[in-house]
């Protein structure tokens, strides 16, 4: 059975500054496994009602939660306590730092699941930790190509090895654009539509480039040469120039293409001796800042164009009836 792909033990790690955790018993279920992004509270499962419980998720003990806990008999609150622990939970946070009412912390230990406080207000527990684990979870895949940041939007250069994609996106830095990701790109899904692209940990920010080697582009061009990520908005396909090929003259017809069930506008650019890619791949951004803004060039130009046929159709028809009146 494979691991799991994030376990209490690794969110503790990443978070253990930023939350302000503190483990009530340290080293217990460092290797439970969060298998949902979710975290909630326990709400009706405190009084006994448990038909609507996701246990699987990350569950948070709030001033509520442990305001009605303390007001309850031992005996009642024990009994509940079992109930909640009996449940597969991951982990159970404890905000503001309260103090814990009695028997919670021998029951947690007792069934295993790490017992975790914080000094964070539950609201703001909620918003730290949620980025965190839609991240952890969050749909990826490795995109073989280049991501640059160019006029602020993210273009990802694909195509066959050796077309150019590192000598174009290099070109792009040297006129002051950022790298992302050059070779590999790693690239994560962020809501419904929402693509996150990112070097990869071990390359990110060198480039290789054939007959040169590797390359470190902070270290030759300066920091604000590189972005750590940045969203991919535009695929742009390098191809070997071929007079055969079905080229779109007017951009009317917009290519698409799909990653991670997310389409993305694809445009095809065919290379030759003498194009100059990179101002082209600048014109792609501020043509997809255009088309964000409202203005779609090739329909303006459209729409100019059938109104000027229009108009010389309605002169044609005025010209043809003078032209018949002989009175």
């Amino acid at each position: 059975m494979p691991a799991p792909k994030v376990t209490v033990g690794v969110l503790l790690e990443r978070l253990r500054g930023t939350l302000q955790l503190e483990e009530i018993e340290p080293g217990t279920g460092h290797d439970r496994a969060v298998l949902n992004p979710e975290v909630s509270s326990p709400g009706l499962v405190l009084a006994g009602y448990v038909k609507r419980f996701s246990p699987g998720r990350l569950q948070v003990l709030g001033e509520t939660e442990i305001t009605y806990l303390s007001s309850l008999s031992t005996s009642e609150r024990r009994k509940i306590l079992e109930l909640f622990f009996s449940f597969p939970i991951p982990a159970v946070f404890v905000t503001k730092g309260q103090r814990l009412p009695s028997g919670l912390k021998e029951l947690a230990a007792a069934s295993g699941i790490p017992l975790i406080r914080t000094k964070l207000k539950t609201a703001e527990f909620y918003r730290r930790i949620k980025p965190v684990l839609e991240m952890e979870f969050a749909p990826t895949a490795s995109l073989h190509g280049s991501l640059a940041d160019v006029f602020g939007v993210g273009l990802f250069f694909t195509g066959k090895s050796g077309i150019g994609k590192s000598e174009c996106v290099l070109d792009l830095v040297e006129r002051g654009h950022r790298l992302v990701g050059d070779d590999l790109v790693i690239c994560s899904k962020r809501g419904n539509d929402v693509l996150i692209g990112r070097g990869h940990e071990m390359q990110r920010h060198y480039m290789e480039i054939r007959g040169v080697g590797l390359i470190d582009i902070p270290a030759i061009f300066g920091i604000r040469a590189v972005r750590q990520q940045k969203r991919i908005e535009v695929v742009v396909q390098l191809e070997e120039w071929d007079q055969h090929a079905v080229v779109e003259r007017t951009g009317l017809d917009v290519q698409t293409t799909t990653i991670l069930e997310v389409e993305l506008p694809k445009i095809t650019v065919y290379l030759n001796p003498g194009k100059n890619i990179t101002v082209i791949a600048e014109v792609i951004a501020l043509n997809h800042l255009l088309r964000y803004s409202g203005v779609n060039a090739a329909e303006v130009f459209n729409n100019r164009l059938v109104n000027r046929m229009k108009t010389a159709a309605k002169a044609s028809n005025i010209r043809e009836y003078l032209q018949e009146d002989h009175e």
